[in-house]
């Protein structure tokens, strides 16, 4: 099981480096996170089978999003009153 929150803790992380525009190179950005640059690829690769729009800026060096997105994972209590979300945290 902590398998699969260290992938999604490792996805956050991503979305917002990404956010910033602050990946760097490949390279740096496995180094930032501590992975090898195959599990870096593979980690993208699972995030644009969610639909995630990433692309790589040479001229950043980022990785960036090619479209505005929003990326949350995890449960939230709905208010049955409103409809309105909210999260259990």
């Amino acid at each position: 099981m902590n398998g699969i929150i260290k992938h999604i803790e490792l996805i956050e992380r991503i979305d917002q480096l990404i956010r910033l525009q602050a990946t760097g190179t490949p390279l740096e950005l496995a180094s930032k996170l501590g992975v090898s640059k195959t599990k870096l690829y593979r980690i993208i690769r699972t995030m644009k089978l969610l639909n995630a729009p990433i692309e790589y800026n040479i001229a950043l060096q980022s990785f960036v999003y090619a479209q505005a997105v929003g990326f949350e994972f995890g449960f939230f209590a709905k208010d049955s009153s409103t409809k309105n979300v909210k999260s259990l945290a």
